[in-house]
């Protein structure tokens, strides 16, 4: 029976978990393998068992910690199934938790500082829908309330994307107390999100005292005409946190470039220049063949052993869907995925706590279908990059909340067998909470006293408190699902 007290899914029809196909747009869909598919179905009857054994309905079973945990073991169980088990890691979830709330926050739960160093928001009215085709509806894919209501005919359903919904999802429906909105790559008037609509969504959440709750970056493609100028304009009006490339694009399918190369060079010294010495670079997640070799991280180690004073940020850590993460042997790494990035490092010199971050946007919400590439990619970083400089990111808002994706870190561990056969760390409480928000706070600059500050009592805080009375979180994904969703969205990019 449906529960009426909820608007999104009475029925609790969704999993909290949401182990799914959609991409971040930068990627096509992957299908889930079948070990996927059945550990979802397992999920929902483990969750209908449970909620009736709990006496509660089904919607209220699955907003509850025994909900996460459920989804998360019938993961693991589906994962330990079948001809080739996967013995790489797991959900360190004890079976109590299945019925047992206390048990589940056990595992699920925690009080981190959680900085999310990649963000994204849509201006559901910006320019770029010009650009769109008549009688086309982006986004359509989006299954929120607002969507099931909406005027299709007039891209109302567009609202959704919203900021109230952004700050729903991101800062009420999980435990995320700092975010940096990032920004895709685009021609100079084609901006899903520009620098002025993403400062005046960081302007909303402080006025609701969420004091500087989000951080921005600011966009910078050096192989295009006017954003290496334009940089002096956005670190002189806004509070540029770093500055986010994508060394595999350039305009109107002009080749990527290295940091090494000039367009970077060039890049490096400008933000030298104006004191913002933050880069964020995508690595990794290729667009196809066109300049694959720079969606890899060959240039990093050099990059980083020419300008120690600059930190370099990869967001996705040089991870590839397309490329299956193993061990990594010095020497004789792959031409893509993450070996690239070791090798880079071991080649220059380049050691753990340097000026080289590793970041799990996207990265980690692919890896939580499989725990054998979770322990080697996990592992990789940490051990190459070091366990401080590994941060925590979720590209969402195309995923929805990210707090499925906190839950599931929470709880991952690497198993015994690939720690002392690989040298790989053990995922502890300590080292989770070094990269869910204090690994960024050196090189985004911020103390102690203000992380402190940041995850006080503040008025977004008691917002949150309230908001948890009467949780409604939606469950939904944004992003593409499908090869037919992804062409669409790579089709505004422009």
């Amino acid at each position: 029976m449906a529960d009426n007290t909820f608007q999104n899914d009475p029925d609790g029809a969704r999993l909290p978990i949401k182990i799914d196909t959609t991409s971040n747009g930068e990627f096509e869909p992957v299908p889930l393998e079948p070990r996927n598919e059945a550990a979802n179905a397992l999920a929902h009857e483990w969750a209908s068992k449970n909620a009736k054994h709990t006496g509660r309905s089904r919607r209220d079973f699955m907003i509850s910690a025994s909900g996460a945990a459920t989804t998360l073991l019938a993961v693991n169980h589906a994962n330990a199934m079948g001809e080739r088990p996967k013995k790489g890691g797991k959900y360190d979830i004890n079976p109590e938790a299945a019925i047992d709330d206390a048990a589940a926050m056990d595992a699920l739960g925690g009080e981190e500082f959680i900085f999310d160093v990649q963000g994204h928001y849509v201006n559901p009215t910006g320019a770029w829908l010009r650009d769109v085709p008549a009688g086309a509806n982006p986004f359509l894919g989006m299954q929120n309330a607002c969507v099931q209501n909406a005027d299709k005919t007039d891209r109302a359903y567009l609202n959704c994307l919203g900021t109230e919904q952004f700050v729903k999802d991101v800062f009420l429906d999980s435990e995320t107390d700092m975010m940096v909105l990032s920004f895709v790559p685009s021609k100079r008037d084609a901006e899903p999100l520009t620098i002025e609509e993403a400062d005046e969504t960081r302007r909303i959440v402080d006025a609701m005292e969420g004091d500087h709750r989000l951080m921005l970056h600011g966009r910078v493609n050096p192989n295009q005409p006017g954003d290496l100028e334009d940089m002096d304009r956005l670190a002189a009006d806004y509070p540029i946190a770093a500055w986010k490339t994508y060394t595999q694009w350039g305009p109107d399918g002009a080749p990527g470039f290295f940091m090494t190369d000039d367009p970077g060079e060039k890049m490096i010294a400008k933000a030298r220049e104006l004191g913002v010495r933050n880069i964020a670079i995508h690595k990794g997640l290729a667009f196809g063949q066109h300049s694959y070799e720079h969606s890899t991280c060959a240039d990093i180690g050099e990059a980083a052993k020419r300008h120690p004073d600059i930190n370099f940020i990869l967001y996705h850590s040089g991870f590839d869907v397309a490329v299956k993460e193993e061990a990594f042997t010095p020497g004789e790494g792959k031409a893509a995925g993450m070996d690239v990035l070791c090798q880079s490092l071991l080649d220059a010199g380049v050691g753990p706590g340097s000026n080289v971050y590793a970041e799990l946007g996207s990265t980690w919400r692919f890896l939580m279908r499989d725990p054998d590439q979770a322990a080697h990619a996990l592992g990789k970083l940490i051990k190459y990059c070091g366990e401080d400089n590994v941060l925590w990111g979720t590209d969402s808002i195309w995923y929805g909340s990210p707090q499925d994706q906190i839950q599931a870190f929470r709880a991952f561990q690497i198993s015994e067998e690939y720690q002392d056969q690989y040298g790989y760390a053990a995922m502890t409480k300590e080292l989770r909470t070094k990269i869910f928000g204090l690994n960024a706070t050196k090189p985004y600059g911020i103390s102690a006293e203000e992380v402190s500050k940041r995850a006080s009592k503040d008025a977004l805080s008691q917002r949150r408190h309230a908001y948890l009375e009467n949780p409604d979180p939606s469950f939904t994904t944004y992003g593409p699902k499908n090869r037919r969703e992804f062409l669409h969205f790579k089709a505004l990019g422009g």
